[in-house]
């Protein structure tokens, strides 16, 4: 995780969070540098694998958020909508169907 996030694309209730409880965003990023750390995985791999988390969470934010860093990595546009495909079997059609979209608005801005 970025210590400052780009706040860009980030939505004002994230950045207020962010802004009202400093320590508590200092403690996530922390968290989220420590799992990076943990284990074996590349970038690219944990990009992917957070992705897949997201789209099985129904996160919309999160699976945007995910595929802006998977195309930071070097993940290419057909890699990360092959996540969402691989979504159908386990998060259900639906599901994907939602991912898909949300993954192809950001691809779009990201053109």
């Amino acid at each position: 995780m970025d210590e400052a996030p780009d706040v860009e694309y980030l939505p004002d209730v994230y950045v207020g969070i962010r802004e009202r409880y400093p320590d508590v965003a200092a403690a996530l990023d922390a968290l989220g540098r420590a799992g990076e750390a943990a284990g074996p995985l590349d970038e690219r791999e944990q990009r992917l694998a957070t992705l897949g988390i997201a789209i099985g969470a129904l996160a919309k934010g999160a699976v945007r958020s995910n595929v802006r860093k998977a195309l930071g990595v070097g993940c290419s546009p057909d890699a990360i909508r092959h996540a969402a495909v691989l979504a159908i079997t386990t998060a259900g059609f639906p599901s994907a169907v939602a991912a898909m979209g949300w993954i192809d608005e950001v691809l779009a801005e990201e053109g």
